[in-house]
């Protein structure tokens, strides 16, 4: 099983999503899918004089070291494609957290992340990256822990800052859809609980909204998702997500709409 595990992780570093694109007919992607293959049966030889061990090791050297344009690098590429490097970046990511209380930010967590950092070449992380994935890790803990910690969606909102200065500068693609998919999953798990806070926010949660707002304002500004209140005062919707123009609107939608559900939850008793 751990054999299967590593082959697995090496097919999806490097066949199946490499940052370089490789040709599917190239001996060394032929050759370690076979290899793959037959791995899933039996458990392939890793004795000293192993062929298979021998050609598994040369066709993952040759593809981990190719670079986009044939010259000679000294970067390895076996595992910084997307989103493999994310979703391995993001599960180191988890050792900050105390085992003893997963709520709790361990007190070595800079000494952490400077080891952390020197994974960055490998995975091919950048400070953004790194920006974006901390501040999804942060957010994702406070949600599967109940919601019990506020300290970590401060937190959250403290790495919102950092992203949007970097959200400025980066146009790179990948750096995009990364900071759109985080983003929106963020805005739209809050957004689903503000336009009807009556529904999850009561008397002994209703602090949660100090913390969760500013959340919200934040995300929305970085994705520059405005638009224009209608005379109706209905906001504009882009897929799940709902906008509107300012903070203020935005504050004043949810008001409107949490009133509106707890009216039609009254009038249709």
């Amino acid at each position: 099983m751990w054999q299967k595990r590593q082959l697995r992780i090496l097919e999806a570093g490097l066949l199946t999503h490499p940052s370089i694109p490789i040709e599917k007919a190239t001996t060394f992607a032929m050759r370690l899918r076979d290899i793959i293959r037959n791995g899933e049966t039996k458990p392939i030889d890793t004795g000293k004089n192993s062929d298979t061990l021998r050609t598994l090791s040369n066709s993952v050297v040759s593809l981990a070291w190719r670079s986009s344009n044939g010259t000679p690098t000294d970067i390895c590429h076996w595992a910084d494609g997307f989103p493999l490097n994310i979703h391995l970046y993001t599960s180191l990511l988890q050792a900050i957290f105390d085992n003893r209380d997963d709520t709790l930010v361990l007190d070595e967590v800079d000494e952490l992340l400077e080891l952390m950092k020197k994974t960055w070449s490998i995975l091919g992380i950048t400070r953004p990256i790194h920006n974006v994935c901390f501040t999804w890790v942060l957010f994702q803990q406070y949600v599967v822990t109940g919601q019990i910690e506020p300290d970590l969606l401060c937190a959250t909102h403290a790495m919102l800052s950092e992203v949007a200065v970097d959200a400025k500068r980066e146009k790179e693609s990948y750096y995009v859809k990364l900071l759109t998919s985080v983003l929106s999953s963020i805005l739209g798990w809050a957004e689903k609980r503000l336009v009807n806070y009556h529904e999850f926010f009561q008397r002994g949660n209703i602090g949660q909204i100090e913390n969760v707002l500013p959340v919200v304002l934040s995300v929305s500004q970085i994705l520059g998702e405005d638009l224009t209140i209608s005379d109706d005062g209905e906001a504009g919707k882009k897929g799940d997500i709902t906008i509107v123009d300012s903070s203020g609107d935005r504050v004043d939608y949810y008001i409107r709409s949490t009133i509106k559900s707890a009216f039609e939850k009254v009038f249709f008793l």
